[in-house]
């Protein structure tokens, strides 16, 4: 398992070192492919101006999942990290399915491997995550979180984060360099 002190080191640190390790939620899920980083200063993350009831889980201790809605429609799995002080999470944006395939296919009404975790809103429905896993420690059930095998140092890479207005050209989307499950591929930043 994935030491929760892991989660002690700032946002970005930790955002990169999740590529190629491995997330299951009540035994489903797969292998981490992208991932992107906020933390409080950036006008981009949830957190920046200040804690509110949406994001409380954000100012909370590390190594804990912050969910939220995105466009009211898609629940979004964050890992909370000390980042740079509090306000820092890290969005999980795709994953490899890798373990409990045919529930998360049941879930998400999709056949295609491919397409199960390809993006934030499709990986927490793939995983059956709701609000009701915010705040929770990912050191304990339902969560497991695997660090990457030994050995295996993943090609990662970077580019500008997705989906949002401010910030949008900081670098801070990483992904593994080949992974055909990505939500969508890099481009370099402006």
């Amino acid at each position: 398992m994935l030491d929760p002190d892991f989660f002690a080191q700032d946002v970005v640190t930790v955002a990169r070192g999740l590529i190629g390790a491995s997330i299951l939620v009540d035994g489903v899920g797969g292998r981490i492919v992208e991932t992107e980083a906020y933390h409080q200063g950036d006008p981009a993350s949830h957190s920046f101006n200040g804690p509110t009831a949406r994001n409380a889980a954000m100012f909370g201790p590390a190594a804990r999942a912050y969910v939220y809605r995105s466009y009211g429609m898609h629940w979004c799995l964050n890992l909370v990290c000390e980042g740079v002080g509090e306000g820092s999470a890290v969005l999980l944006r795709a994953i490899e399915p890798t373990d409990g395939i045919e529930t998360m296919q049941a879930r998400r009404g999709v056949v295609e491997r491919r397409l199960l975790c390809a993006g934030p809103g499709r990986l927490s429905q793939a995983l059956g995550v709701t609000k009701a896993l915010d705040g929770l420690p990912l050191d304990a059930a339902p969560f497991a979180i695997r660090a990457a095998p030994q050995g295996d140092a993943p090609e990662i890479i970077a580019g500008p984060r997705i989906g949002i207005s401010r910030a949008a050209d900081v670098p801070w989307r990483f992904g593994l360099a080949g992974s055909r499950f990505l939500s969508r591929p890099f481009r370099p930043p402006a």
